[in-house]
């Protein structure tokens, strides 16, 4: 069985569908599958047991998916699956590229058409978004209907899709991994020490954490990551008079990452959307209690134990964390308790059984 896994972004780049792409590959080779990964991005001279092709972003978009669309046809020369991981970076150069042997599947996690949206000022949800009937939404479901079959990492996203795109592909639903982990007992600090993690863009509602943050004066907010929206975020910070209880960071990994989660007391992601926030998952293995946005695509299972609330306004943040305060002790020790067992073994395994069917 040979597999081509497609996707924009790849290590030593941090993301979701990096680091996706990078342990399903692994996990796959160990199993005996031909796989290879096409990404964009420059060479990496890492070893790996399986080929990783790099395309160049030079040039503008229509461009940089010319040559993906090139590189993944020469990829793809007698594959099985080509399985892309973004429905407009990989997707658009897949219907490009008008391959005919390889069955084609879609990985959705994300939505680039309301992520779009947020990024321009957009201030509705996911949910809320697709009930205005947006504009592209059309152009949208021809794409998705190029795709053999449609793998979401959440129910919730999948049944979105089926009330607002007509004549989906076949699809299903593998939900992610659960970082493993030791979650270990938090004990509050004075002042209590807020952590948001992940990527500085529009949907994420850090603004509305930010004017939060002027009605929290016994807390401080550590940011880590990156995005078009750091200067904003810097300046919003000054405006508004906390700039001495914002401390910004750049993005980590590995041991800096669990670090920053031991020492902090509750991670904040109060965006209008979060679909498979795997930053939460993160934090919860270490112990670190989680306040998160309610509209989630995240099962029961995957949630235990974090805490969802309504997070759209800095009243309702506000209001939410002082709860976290006043049961600080008792949702510690919940969030230390044992995790559910999911692991990258068992989503492998899923992924192989699903390619198995396909062929």
């Amino acid at each position: 069985m040979k597999i081509v896994l497609a996707t924009g972004i790849y290590p030593p780049e941090i993301g979701g569908p990096a680091t996706y792409v990078e342990k399903l590959a692994h996990r796959l080779n160990a199993r005996g599958v031909d796989v290879s990964v096409l990404a964009y991005g420059e060479q990496d001279p890492q070893t790996v047991p399986f080929p990783v092709t790099r395309v160049s972003r030079k040039g503008g978009m229509v461009v940089r998916w010319l040559r993906y669309s090139k590189m993944l046809r020469r990829a793809s020369d007698e594959a099985d699956i080509v399985y892309a991981f973004s429905s407009v970076s990989a997707g658009v150069p897949l219907w490009l590229s008008k391959l005919k042997h390889p069955r084609k599947v879609l990985r959705l996690g994300g939505d680039f058409l309301w992520e779009r949206y947020t990024d321009g000022g957009g201030l509705l949800s996911l949910r809320d978004w697709y009930d205005t009937k947006p504009k592209y939404q059309g152009m949208m479901n021809g794409l998705l209907k190029s795709f053999d079959h449609i793998v979401f990492s959440t129910e919730f996203q999948e049944h979105l899709y089926e009330k607002v795109y007509s004549g989906l592909p076949l699809h299903h639903v593998i939900e992610n991994a659960l970082p493993s982990g030791s979650p270990v007992l938090h004990a509050k600090h004075d002042p209590l020490k807020l952590l948001y993690l992940g990527r500085f863009v529009g949907f994420k509602n850090l603004g509305s954490l930010f004017l939060a943050m002027k009605e929290l004066p016994g807390a401080t907010l550590t940011m880590v990551g990156e995005g078009p929206l750091e200067k904003q975020l810097r300046d919003l910070s000054v405006s508004e008079g906390i700039a001495d209880r914002i401390i910004f960071r750049p993005s980590q990994d590995g041991h800096a990452k669990q670090q920053t989660f031991l020492s902090h007391d509750l991670l904040v992601l109060p965006s209008f959307t979060e679909i498979s926030p795997n930053t939460a998952l993160e934090a919860r293995s270490n112990g670190l209690p989680v306040l998160l946005t309610e509209e989630t695509g995240l099962s029961n299972k995957m949630s235990d134990a974090m805490q969802l609330r309504s997070l759209r306004s800095p009243r309702d943040i506000v209001n939410a964390i002082h709860e976290m305060e006043n049961l600080y002790p008792v949702i510690a020790e919940r969030t230390a308790s044992t995790l559910p067992e999911r692991s990258w073994d068992h989503v492998a395994d899923e992924h192989l059984s699903f390619f198995q069917s396909l062929l």
